[in-house]
């Protein structure tokens, strides 16, 4: 195990655009922030004619042992991070720590770290008992050049080199049972392999072939592979994307249980938000190649950084209604007013007569009966799930985006009915227009 540390990481790619003999050029990186430094205003920032930033000041700590999450819209750059953590794609400015070493220039192999690819990665000409021990083999050849001793299977012991070892092992792997040729350093794999397949439960498994799998049987084994090394971190990019809804959902609360027993640091990359709020200790969510939030998967819901954040985290997502500003504490629209609490007068007092964004959830919005704080909308589409149900709604004599609503199953409601819905006061969230940035928030309201 060992905390990974992420300082100020930049990764560019050529323009494809440019010309065929440019060359990436390096960025230039500044120590790493605390929580209450001011980000500093980089060259980096502004786009070289030759190169494309795809990752752009990444700070991040994940602690040891901790279960790590990024999360984003596919093109935000996490899987790119991830490879470059891995050592499979090349830094292009800052650095990146595993436990107390500096790996920015060590190969892949020598990261003592195992990742989890989005579509299995096994071999498809071994079993599943040679996929998984295949990593410790290659891992054993690297070792000191030092004698061991062999036994096929009850015969006399002798002395080998380990190449040697290595050879009559292979040679007699494929022949009757009393014939194989087995050595320590065998042994030693086979109860490894043994041991990872009691804990993930494919010991009926091992003997097949991958094309004799299920989706869910072949991400455990390709689990199975990276447990086995023991690495000091792991890293899974979306191993569950190829996976139906219920083996998903079986799915993921293994990788939770198996990562809480091994107690592995473990950085998690997906797209779902709800693997993300289920499975991460902590999350951090990305756009366009920066990290916009870190925090735990509830403090991300109830107080977003940004607006970003805000409408990614959550499903449905959050509604966003223009708002006017009057000071100390009213909000207004042409349908509607509203009177905040008095902890919103300090952070509302800047943004006197001006426009914001009233940032509330489909939940915390209820059918009501109409008052002035109300708001009168008509009901669009209905989305009747059993254990709840979605209403799409317009803003009465507004032109502002359809409204997503979320209420009681045992509520009746039909297309073209107009209804008032009142808002949950000590819910709303409210964002700069201009920044996106979160105005206050509901810590800073509420405490």
């Amino acid at each position: 195990m060992a905390k990974v540390v992420l300082e100020n990481v930049y990764k560019s790619f050529r323009d494809r655009g440019g010309s065929s003999q440019d060359t990436i050029e390096p960025v230039t990186t500044e120590p790493l922030l605390s929580p209450a430094d001011t980000p500093p205003q980089l060259k980096a920032e502004t786009r070289s004619p030759k190169s494309i930033n795809v990752l752009r000041r990444i700070n991040l700590t994940v602690k040891d042992g901790e279960f790590m999450v990024l999360v984003g819209p596919s093109g935000c750059g996490k899987s790119t991070l991830l490879r470059v953590i891995a050592g499979l794609e090349e830094l292009t400015g800052g650095n990146i720590f595993v436990g107390s070493t500096l790996v920015n220039n060590l190969p892949p192999k020598q990261r003592d770290i195992a990742m989890v690819f989005q579509n299995y990665a096994l071999y498809p000409h071994l079993s599943v008992y040679d996929n998984i021990a295949f990593g410790l083999r290659r891992m054993s050849k690297g070792e000191a050049a030092e004698t061991e001793t062999a036994t096929p299977d009850n015969s006399n012991q002798s002395q080998l080199p380990p190449w040697a070892g290595d050879l009559f092992v292979g040679v007699t792997r494929k022949l009757p049972k009393g014939l194989h040729y087995v050595s320590e350093k065998e042994k030693s794999v086979d109860a490894i392999v043994r041991e990872v397949a009691k804990l993930l439960q494919i010991e009926p498994l091992l003997r097949r072939l991958p094309k004799e799998l299920s989706g869910g049987q072949k991400q455990r084994v390709a689990l199975g592979r990276a447990i086995a090394r023991k690495p000091q971190v792991f890293l899974m990019d979306e191993p569950l994307s190829n996976l139906d809804a219920k083996l998903r959902a079986e799915t993921r609360s293994q990788i939770v249980k198996l990562q809480q027993q091994l107690g592995t640091t473990t950085i998690y990359v997906t797209h779902d938000q709800t693997e993300a709020m289920t499975m991460g200790s902590r999350i951090a969510v990305m756009n366009q190649g920066e990290i916009q939030q870190i925090a735990t998967p509830l403090e991300i819901y109830n107080r977003p950084a940004n607006r970003f954040v805000a409408e990614f985290i959550g499903s449905p997502p959050m509604n966003f209604i223009m708002v006017k500003v009057n000071a100390p504490l009213l909000i207004s629209h042409a349908q509607f007013r509203l009177t905040l609490p008095e902890a919103w007068s300090t952070f509302l007092k800047p943004y006197d007569t001006r426009s914001l964004l009233l940032g509330i959830r489909p939940e915390h919005l209820q059918i009501s009966p109409p008052a002035t704080k109300n708001l009168p909308v008509k009901v669009e589409l209905v989305e009747a799930l059993g254990n709840e149900t979605y209403l799409t709604v317009s803003l009465s004599g507004s032109i502002e985006p359809p409204l997503q609503v979320r209420i009681p199953p045992e509520r009746i409601v039909k297309p073209g009915d107009s209804l008032w819905l009142s808002i949950q006061i000590d819910k709303i969230h409210l964002f700069d227009p201009q920044t996106g940035n979160a105005i206050g928030g509901l810590g800073s309201v509420n405490s």
